[in-house]
Protein backbone atom coordinates (compact mmCIF):
# COMPACT_ATOMS: atom_id res chain seq x y z
CA UNK A 1 0.00 0.00 0.00
CA UNK A 2 1.22 3.45 -0.88
CA UNK A 3 0.13 7.04 -0.59
CA UNK A 4 0.91 9.85 -3.03
CA UNK A 5 2.74 12.95 -1.78
CA UNK A 6 3.53 16.07 -3.80
CA UNK A 7 6.13 18.82 -3.64
CA UNK A 8 7.25 21.54 -6.04
CA UNK A 9 9.26 18.99 -8.03
CA UNK A 10 6.41 16.55 -8.60
CA UNK A 11 5.00 13.58 -6.74
CA UNK A 12 6.19 10.32 -5.20
CA UNK A 13 4.71 7.09 -3.95
CA UNK A 14 5.33 6.74 -0.20
CA UNK A 15 4.71 3.57 1.85
CA UNK A 16 1.27 4.14 3.35
CA UNK A 17 2.13 3.74 7.02
CA UNK A 18 5.52 5.43 7.01
CA UNK A 19 6.10 8.51 9.14
CA UNK A 20 8.63 9.84 6.65
CA UNK A 21 7.44 11.57 3.50
CA UNK A 22 8.42 12.85 0.07
CA UNK A 23 11.28 15.08 1.23
CA UNK A 24 12.91 12.16 3.05
CA UNK A 25 12.46 9.80 0.12
CA UNK A 26 14.02 12.27 -2.30
CA UNK A 27 16.98 12.70 0.01
CA UNK A 28 17.41 8.95 0.41
CA UNK A 29 17.46 8.57 -3.37
CA UNK A 30 20.02 11.36 -3.67
CA UNK A 31 22.22 10.06 -0.82
CA UNK A 32 22.04 6.27 -1.17
CA UNK A 33 24.73 5.45 1.38
CA UNK A 34 24.04 3.59 4.62
CA UNK A 35 26.26 5.59 6.98
CA UNK A 36 24.41 5.70 10.30
CA UNK A 37 23.17 9.07 11.48
CA UNK A 38 23.78 9.51 15.24
CA UNK A 39 20.70 8.84 17.36
CA UNK A 40 21.99 11.42 19.86
CA UNK A 41 21.64 14.18 17.26
CA UNK A 42 18.20 12.87 16.24
CA UNK A 43 17.03 13.06 19.87
CA UNK A 44 18.46 16.55 20.27
CA UNK A 45 16.49 17.76 17.25
CA UNK A 46 13.37 16.55 19.04
CA UNK A 47 14.28 18.60 22.10
CA UNK A 48 15.04 21.64 19.97
CA UNK A 49 11.70 21.44 18.16
CA UNK A 50 9.90 20.96 21.45
CA UNK A 51 11.45 24.23 22.63
CA UNK A 52 10.27 25.87 19.41
CA UNK A 53 6.70 24.66 19.90
CA UNK A 54 6.64 25.79 23.52
CA UNK A 55 8.00 29.19 22.52
CA UNK A 56 5.51 29.48 19.67
CA UNK A 57 2.70 28.82 22.16
CA UNK A 58 3.98 31.61 24.41
CA UNK A 59 4.21 33.97 21.44
CA UNK A 60 0.73 33.06 20.20
CA UNK A 61 -0.83 33.51 23.63
CA UNK A 62 0.97 36.82 24.27
CA UNK A 63 -0.04 38.11 20.84
CA UNK A 64 -3.64 37.03 21.34
CA UNK A 65 -3.77 38.78 24.71
CA UNK A 66 -2.49 41.99 23.16
CA UNK A 67 -4.19 41.99 19.75
CA UNK A 68 -7.14 39.64 20.07
CA UNK A 69 -7.83 36.48 18.09
CA UNK A 70 -7.55 37.99 14.61
CA UNK A 71 -3.79 37.76 14.37
CA UNK A 72 -2.07 38.48 11.04
CA UNK A 73 0.23 35.48 11.47
CA UNK A 74 -0.06 31.70 11.33
CA UNK A 75 -2.17 30.42 14.23
CA UNK A 76 -1.81 26.79 15.27
CA UNK A 77 -4.57 25.48 17.52
CA UNK A 78 -3.86 23.93 20.91
CA UNK A 79 -5.11 20.58 19.61
CA UNK A 80 -2.49 20.49 16.87
CA UNK A 81 0.25 22.13 18.91
CA UNK A 82 -0.20 19.66 21.74
CA UNK A 83 0.26 16.75 19.36
CA UNK A 84 3.28 18.34 17.68
CA UNK A 85 4.85 18.82 21.10
CA UNK A 86 4.03 15.24 22.12
CA UNK A 87 5.54 13.89 18.91
CA UNK A 88 8.67 16.05 19.34
CA UNK A 89 9.00 14.66 22.86
CA UNK A 90 8.84 11.15 21.40
CA UNK A 91 11.65 12.00 18.99
CA UNK A 92 13.63 13.33 21.96
CA UNK A 93 13.30 9.87 23.53
CA UNK A 94 14.53 8.18 20.36
CA UNK A 95 11.10 6.93 19.32
CA UNK A 96 10.49 6.53 15.56
CA UNK A 97 14.22 6.45 14.83
CA UNK A 98 13.51 3.60 12.43
CA UNK A 99 11.59 6.16 10.35
CA UNK A 100 14.65 8.37 10.02
CA UNK A 101 16.07 7.24 6.69
CA UNK A 102 18.70 9.89 5.97
CA UNK A 103 22.35 8.72 6.02
CA UNK A 104 25.06 10.58 7.89
CA UNK A 105 26.94 11.51 4.70
CA UNK A 106 24.68 13.87 2.75
CA UNK A 107 24.46 17.21 1.01
CA UNK A 108 22.26 20.17 1.78
CA UNK A 109 23.53 21.53 5.11
CA UNK A 110 21.09 19.38 7.08
CA UNK A 111 17.84 20.23 5.30
CA UNK A 112 17.19 16.51 4.83
CA UNK A 113 17.67 15.92 8.56
CA UNK A 114 15.24 18.68 9.40
CA UNK A 115 12.62 17.58 6.86
CA UNK A 116 12.77 13.90 7.79
CA UNK A 117 12.12 14.82 11.42
CA UNK A 118 9.45 17.37 10.42
CA UNK A 119 7.66 14.59 8.54
CA UNK A 120 8.03 12.14 11.43
CA UNK A 121 6.59 14.69 13.88
CA UNK A 122 3.79 15.68 11.49
CA UNK A 123 2.64 12.17 10.65
CA UNK A 124 2.90 11.07 14.26
CA UNK A 125 0.74 14.05 15.22
CA UNK A 126 -1.72 13.23 12.43
CA UNK A 127 -2.15 9.70 13.76
CA UNK A 128 -2.72 11.09 17.26
CA UNK A 129 -5.54 13.29 15.97
CA UNK A 130 -7.30 10.50 14.07
CA UNK A 131 -5.93 11.28 10.61
CA UNK A 132 -3.92 9.19 8.18
CA UNK A 133 -0.25 9.75 7.43
CA UNK A 134 0.19 12.25 4.62
CA UNK A 135 -3.00 14.24 5.27
CA UNK A 136 -1.04 17.46 5.33
CA UNK A 137 -4.08 19.66 4.88
CA UNK A 138 -4.67 19.06 8.59
CA UNK A 139 -1.07 19.30 9.85
CA UNK A 140 1.71 20.34 7.50
CA UNK A 141 5.45 19.51 7.84
CA UNK A 142 6.49 23.01 6.72
CA UNK A 143 3.67 25.27 7.89
CA UNK A 144 3.19 23.61 11.29
CA UNK A 145 6.02 21.25 12.29
CA UNK A 146 8.62 23.75 11.08
CA UNK A 147 6.94 26.86 12.47
CA UNK A 148 9.45 29.74 12.87
CA UNK A 149 12.36 27.38 12.28
CA UNK A 150 15.12 26.98 9.75
CA UNK A 151 17.37 24.01 9.13
CA UNK A 152 20.25 26.43 9.58
CA UNK A 153 19.45 27.25 13.20
CA UNK A 154 17.66 24.09 14.41
CA UNK A 155 20.18 21.50 13.23
CA UNK A 156 23.40 23.16 14.52
CA UNK A 157 21.70 24.03 17.81
CA UNK A 158 20.60 20.41 18.20
CA UNK A 159 24.16 19.32 17.48
CA UNK A 160 25.36 21.50 20.35
CA UNK A 161 22.79 19.92 22.68
CA UNK A 162 23.79 16.39 21.63
CA UNK A 163 27.51 17.09 22.01
CA UNK A 164 27.07 18.71 25.44
CA UNK A 165 25.28 15.61 26.71
CA UNK A 166 28.02 13.34 25.37
CA UNK A 167 30.77 15.54 26.79
CA UNK A 168 29.25 15.15 30.24
CA UNK A 169 29.46 11.38 29.85
CA UNK A 170 33.03 11.50 28.52
CA UNK A 171 34.13 13.72 31.38
CA UNK A 172 32.74 11.20 33.86
CA UNK A 173 34.43 8.25 32.13
CA UNK A 174 37.82 9.99 32.03
CA UNK A 175 37.59 10.71 35.73
CA UNK A 176 36.81 7.08 36.55
CA UNK A 177 39.89 5.92 34.62
CA UNK A 178 41.96 8.65 36.25
CA UNK A 179 40.94 7.48 39.72
CA UNK A 180 41.97 3.91 38.88
CA UNK A 181 45.32 5.01 37.48
CA UNK A 182 45.86 7.19 40.54
CA UNK A 183 45.29 4.12 42.70
CA UNK A 184 47.90 2.19 40.71
CA UNK A 185 50.30 5.11 41.10
CA UNK A 186 49.74 5.30 44.84
CA UNK A 187 50.25 1.55 45.33
CA UNK A 188 53.46 1.35 43.31
CA UNK A 189 55.37 4.50 44.19
CA UNK A 190 58.50 2.66 45.36
CA UNK A 191 58.25 -0.39 43.14
CA UNK A 192 61.42 -0.02 41.08
CA UNK A 193 61.86 -0.57 37.36
CA UNK A 194 64.27 0.66 34.69
CA UNK A 195 63.25 3.85 32.95
CA UNK A 196 63.62 3.94 29.17
CA UNK A 197 64.48 6.58 26.61
CA UNK A 198 64.24 5.75 22.90
CA UNK A 199 63.30 2.19 23.97
CA UNK A 200 66.70 1.76 25.62
CA UNK A 201 67.35 1.35 29.35
CA UNK A 202 68.22 4.78 30.71
CA UNK A 203 67.98 5.46 34.45
CA UNK A 204 66.22 3.96 37.48
CA UNK A 205 62.54 4.71 37.82
CA UNK A 206 59.43 3.18 39.39
CA UNK A 207 56.05 1.92 38.36
CA UNK A 208 54.57 4.72 40.45
CA UNK A 209 56.37 7.32 38.36
CA UNK A 210 55.16 5.63 35.17
CA UNK A 211 51.53 5.68 36.32
CA UNK A 212 51.92 9.25 37.58
CA UNK A 213 52.58 10.36 33.99
CA UNK A 214 49.30 8.73 32.93
CA UNK A 215 47.47 10.24 35.89
CA UNK A 216 48.69 13.75 35.05
CA UNK A 217 47.78 13.34 31.38
CA UNK A 218 44.29 12.11 32.27
CA UNK A 219 43.89 15.00 34.70
CA UNK A 220 44.64 17.45 31.90
CA UNK A 221 42.22 15.60 29.63
CA UNK A 222 39.48 15.72 32.26
CA UNK A 223 40.02 19.46 32.81
CA UNK A 224 40.05 20.25 29.10
CA UNK A 225 36.91 18.20 28.36
CA UNK A 226 35.15 19.86 31.31
CA UNK A 227 35.70 23.23 29.59
CA UNK A 228 34.40 22.17 26.17
CA UNK A 229 30.74 22.93 26.85
CA UNK A 230 31.69 26.48 27.76
CA UNK A 231 33.42 26.82 24.39
CA UNK A 232 30.39 25.69 22.37
CA UNK A 233 27.47 26.98 24.47
CA UNK A 234 26.50 29.85 22.16
CA UNK A 235 23.84 28.76 19.66
CA UNK A 236 22.04 30.40 16.77
CA UNK A 237 18.49 29.16 17.40
CA UNK A 238 16.11 31.92 16.39
CA UNK A 239 18.51 33.24 13.80
CA UNK A 240 16.63 31.76 10.87
CA UNK A 241 18.34 31.06 7.58
CA UNK A 242 21.51 33.16 7.96
CA UNK A 243 21.27 34.58 11.47
CA UNK A 244 19.32 37.75 10.65
CA UNK A 245 16.02 36.47 12.05
CA UNK A 246 14.22 37.29 8.82
CA UNK A 247 10.51 36.24 8.90
CA UNK A 248 10.62 35.33 12.60
CA UNK A 249 8.86 37.16 15.46
CA UNK A 250 11.26 39.05 17.70
CA UNK A 251 9.49 37.52 20.70
CA UNK A 252 10.32 34.04 19.41
CA UNK A 253 13.94 34.94 18.68
CA UNK A 254 14.52 36.21 22.21
CA UNK A 255 12.67 33.45 24.08
CA UNK A 256 13.47 30.22 22.25
CA UNK A 257 17.02 29.67 23.59
CA UNK A 258 16.00 30.22 27.24
CA UNK A 259 13.19 27.72 26.67
CA UNK A 260 15.64 25.15 25.25
CA UNK A 261 17.98 25.79 28.17
CA UNK A 262 15.15 25.06 30.60
CA UNK A 263 14.16 21.87 28.79
CA UNK A 264 17.68 20.44 28.50
CA UNK A 265 19.34 21.79 31.65
CA UNK A 266 22.32 22.58 29.44
CA UNK A 267 24.21 25.90 29.79
CA UNK A 268 23.12 27.17 26.40
CA UNK A 269 23.39 30.84 25.51
CA UNK A 270 22.03 32.99 22.70
CA UNK A 271 24.90 33.95 20.44
CA UNK A 272 25.62 37.67 20.43
CA UNK A 273 26.18 37.41 16.68
CA UNK A 274 23.71 34.96 15.20
CA UNK A 275 25.19 35.33 11.72
CA UNK A 276 28.61 34.31 13.04
CA UNK A 277 27.14 31.30 14.81
CA UNK A 278 25.38 30.30 11.58
CA UNK A 279 28.33 30.84 9.27
CA UNK A 280 31.34 29.53 11.19
CA UNK A 281 32.17 26.06 12.49
CA UNK A 282 35.45 26.79 14.27
CA UNK A 283 33.97 25.84 17.66
CA UNK A 284 33.85 22.24 16.45
CA UNK A 285 37.46 22.45 15.33
CA UNK A 286 38.42 23.82 18.74
CA UNK A 287 36.74 21.19 20.90
CA UNK A 288 37.77 18.35 18.61
CA UNK A 289 41.37 19.38 19.21
CA UNK A 290 40.72 18.60 22.88
CA UNK A 291 39.27 15.23 21.92
CA UNK A 292 42.32 14.55 19.76
CA UNK A 293 44.65 15.42 22.66
CA UNK A 294 42.84 12.90 24.83
CA UNK A 295 43.14 10.29 22.09
CA UNK A 296 46.89 10.98 21.91
CA UNK A 297 47.24 10.36 25.66
CA UNK A 298 45.19 7.17 25.53
CA UNK A 299 47.27 5.91 22.61
CA UNK A 300 50.52 6.69 24.43
CA UNK A 301 49.62 4.84 27.61
CA UNK A 302 48.06 1.92 25.71
CA UNK A 303 51.16 1.61 23.55
CA UNK A 304 53.38 1.62 26.64
CA UNK A 305 51.39 -1.10 28.36
CA UNK A 306 51.23 -3.17 25.18
CA UNK A 307 55.01 -3.01 24.96
CA UNK A 308 55.73 -3.70 28.65
CA UNK A 309 53.38 -6.69 28.65
CA UNK A 310 54.67 -8.15 25.39
CA UNK A 311 56.66 -11.35 24.97
CA UNK A 312 59.39 -9.33 23.23
CA UNK A 313 60.59 -7.99 26.59
CA UNK A 314 61.19 -11.46 28.00
CA UNK A 315 59.87 -11.78 31.54
CA UNK A 316 57.14 -9.18 31.76
CA UNK A 317 57.25 -6.35 34.27
CA UNK A 318 53.54 -5.71 33.72
CA UNK A 319 50.81 -8.22 32.95
CA UNK A 320 47.51 -7.10 31.45
CA UNK A 321 44.28 -9.11 31.61
CA UNK A 322 43.81 -11.91 29.11
CA UNK A 323 40.52 -10.97 27.49
CA UNK A 324 40.02 -13.38 24.57
CA UNK A 325 41.60 -16.12 22.49
CA UNK A 326 44.17 -14.59 20.15
CA UNK A 327 44.34 -16.95 17.22
CA UNK A 328 42.29 -19.41 15.21
CA UNK A 329 45.41 -21.45 14.41
CA UNK A 330 47.90 -20.87 17.25
CA UNK A 331 46.71 -22.55 20.46
CA UNK A 332 47.20 -20.60 23.67
CA UNK A 333 47.97 -17.29 21.98
CA UNK A 334 46.51 -14.25 23.74
CA UNK A 335 46.71 -10.83 22.10
CA UNK A 336 46.71 -7.35 23.71
CA UNK A 337 43.33 -6.53 22.17
CA UNK A 338 42.43 -3.68 24.52
CA UNK A 339 45.53 -1.56 23.74
CA UNK A 340 45.08 -2.38 20.06
CA UNK A 341 41.44 -1.28 20.19
CA UNK A 342 42.42 2.01 21.83
CA UNK A 343 45.27 2.67 19.39
CA UNK A 344 43.01 1.92 16.41
CA UNK A 345 40.34 4.20 17.87
CA UNK A 346 42.82 7.03 18.39
CA UNK A 347 43.78 6.95 14.72
CA UNK A 348 40.12 7.06 13.73
CA UNK A 349 39.83 10.25 15.81
CA UNK A 350 42.92 11.71 14.12
CA UNK A 351 41.28 11.15 10.74
CA UNK A 352 38.08 12.76 12.01
CA UNK A 353 40.12 15.75 13.09
CA UNK A 354 41.42 16.26 9.58
CA UNK A 355 37.89 15.92 8.19
CA UNK A 356 36.40 18.39 10.68
CA UNK A 357 39.13 20.96 10.13
CA UNK A 358 39.08 20.77 6.35
CA UNK A 359 35.28 20.84 6.00
CA UNK A 360 34.93 23.64 8.55
CA UNK A 361 37.23 25.66 6.33
CA UNK A 362 34.98 24.85 3.36
CA UNK A 363 32.13 26.93 4.76
CA UNK A 364 30.99 29.44 2.15
CA UNK A 365 29.77 32.96 2.96
CA UNK A 366 26.69 32.71 5.22
CA UNK A 367 26.58 28.93 5.79
CA UNK A 368 28.63 25.76 6.00
CA UNK A 369 26.87 23.11 3.90
CA UNK A 370 28.99 20.33 5.37
CA UNK A 371 27.70 20.58 8.95
CA UNK A 372 26.06 17.12 8.86
CA UNK A 373 29.36 15.35 8.21
CA UNK A 374 31.23 17.63 10.64
CA UNK A 375 28.69 16.98 13.38
CA UNK A 376 28.60 13.23 12.79
CA UNK A 377 32.40 13.11 13.05
CA UNK A 378 32.39 15.05 16.34
CA UNK A 379 29.76 12.76 17.83
CA UNK A 380 31.57 9.68 16.56
CA UNK A 381 34.84 10.80 18.16
CA UNK A 382 33.21 11.42 21.54
CA UNK A 383 31.47 8.03 21.47
CA UNK A 384 34.74 6.34 20.51
CA UNK A 385 36.52 8.00 23.44
CA UNK A 386 33.74 7.00 25.83
CA UNK A 387 34.15 3.40 24.65
CA UNK A 388 37.95 3.58 25.02
CA UNK A 389 37.72 4.82 28.59
CA UNK A 390 35.12 2.20 29.48
CA UNK A 391 37.19 -0.71 28.20
CA UNK A 392 40.46 0.62 29.66
CA UNK A 393 38.83 0.79 33.07
CA UNK A 394 36.98 -2.52 32.92
CA UNK A 395 39.30 -4.67 30.83
CA UNK A 396 42.83 -3.35 31.35
CA UNK A 397 43.57 -1.17 34.37
CA UNK A 398 41.24 -3.06 36.72
CA UNK A 399 43.08 -6.34 36.10
CA UNK A 400 46.60 -5.03 35.53
CA UNK A 401 49.32 -6.74 37.59
CA UNK A 402 52.70 -5.19 38.39
CA UNK A 403 55.45 -7.82 38.56
CA UNK A 404 57.41 -6.08 41.30
CA UNK A 405 60.15 -8.69 41.69
CA UNK A 406 60.97 -8.76 38.01
CA UNK A 407 60.90 -4.99 37.83
CA UNK A 408 63.52 -4.82 40.58
CA UNK A 409 65.58 -7.63 39.04
CA UNK A 410 65.47 -5.93 35.64
CA UNK A 411 66.75 -2.74 37.24
CA UNK A 412 69.70 -4.14 39.19
CA UNK A 413 70.81 -6.17 36.14
CA UNK A 414 70.52 -3.12 33.92
CA UNK A 415 73.75 -1.14 33.32
CA UNK A 416 71.56 1.94 33.45
CA UNK A 417 71.40 1.65 37.23
CA UNK A 418 75.06 2.69 37.37
CA UNK A 419 73.94 6.24 36.54
CA UNK A 420 72.81 6.55 40.15
CA UNK A 421 76.48 6.23 41.27
CA UNK A 422 77.82 9.10 39.16
CA UNK A 423 77.48 11.81 41.86
CA UNK A 424 79.43 9.63 44.29
CA UNK A 425 82.16 8.00 42.19
CA UNK A 426 82.12 9.99 38.94
CA UNK A 427 81.11 9.14 35.40
CA UNK A 428 84.13 7.04 34.43
CA UNK A 429 84.06 4.67 37.40
CA UNK A 430 80.29 4.31 37.01
CA UNK A 431 80.91 3.47 33.34
CA UNK A 432 83.35 0.72 34.40
CA UNK A 433 80.66 -0.89 36.50
CA UNK A 434 78.10 -0.58 33.70
CA UNK A 435 80.50 -2.12 31.20
CA UNK A 436 81.30 -5.07 33.46
CA UNK A 437 77.60 -5.66 34.14
CA UNK A 438 76.93 -5.82 30.41
CA UNK A 439 79.93 -8.06 29.61
CA UNK A 440 79.39 -10.60 32.39
CA UNK A 441 75.58 -10.24 32.56
CA UNK A 442 75.75 -9.70 36.31
CA UNK A 443 73.90 -7.32 38.57
CA UNK A 444 75.37 -4.11 40.00
CA UNK A 445 76.20 -5.72 43.32
CA UNK A 446 78.22 -8.46 41.61
CA UNK A 447 80.06 -5.94 39.43
CA UNK A 448 80.91 -3.76 42.43
CA UNK A 449 82.18 -6.75 44.41
CA UNK A 450 84.63 -7.45 41.56
CA UNK A 451 85.72 -3.85 41.00
CA UNK A 452 85.40 -2.70 44.65
CA UNK A 453 84.55 0.85 43.56
CA UNK A 454 82.27 1.65 46.50
CA UNK A 455 81.54 0.07 49.84
CA UNK A 456 78.71 -2.47 49.68
CA UNK A 457 76.84 -0.74 52.51
CA UNK A 458 76.95 2.58 50.67
CA UNK A 459 75.81 0.91 47.45
CA UNK A 460 72.84 -0.66 49.22
CA UNK A 461 71.90 2.75 50.66
CA UNK A 462 72.17 4.51 47.31
CA UNK A 463 69.93 1.91 45.69
CA UNK A 464 67.13 2.27 48.20
CA UNK A 465 63.92 3.44 46.47
CA UNK A 466 63.81 6.59 48.58
CA UNK A 467 67.27 7.62 47.37
CA UNK A 468 66.88 6.52 43.76
CA UNK A 469 63.56 8.30 43.28
CA UNK A 470 64.08 11.57 45.12
CA UNK A 471 64.36 14.69 43.02
CA UNK A 472 68.09 15.31 42.55
CA UNK A 473 70.73 15.30 45.30
CA UNK A 474 71.95 17.81 47.83
CA UNK A 475 75.53 18.47 48.89
CA UNK A 476 74.68 16.98 52.28
CA UNK A 477 73.97 13.68 50.53
CA UNK A 478 77.53 13.62 49.19
CA UNK A 479 79.13 14.75 52.46
CA UNK A 480 77.46 11.84 54.25
CA UNK A 481 79.42 9.52 52.01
Amino acid sequence: MHRIEKDSLGQKQIPAGSLYGIHSVRAKENFPGNTQFPVEWYKAVGLTKLACYNTYRKFRDAATTKFGKNLPVKVISDEILNQLAASAAEVAEGTHFDQFIIPAVQGGAGTSINMNINEIITNSALLKTGHECGEYSSIDPLEDANIYQSTNDVIPTALTVAVMKLLNSLEEKINLVRHKVEELERNSREKLRPGYTQMQEAVPSSFGILFSTYNEALSRDWWRVSKCSERIKQVNLGGGAIGTGLSLPRFFIMEVVPELRNITGMPLAHSENLSDATSNCDKWVEIHATLKAHAVNLEKMSGDLRLLSSDITGEKTISIPERQIGSSIMPGKINPVIPEFVISSAHKIYSNDVLISSLSGQGTLELNPYLPVIGCAVIESINILISCNETLLDNLFSGLVINEDHGYKALIYSPSVATSLSPYIGYHKAAEIAKLMKEKKIDIFGANSLLKVIADTKLITILQPGNLLKLGFSLDDLIDF
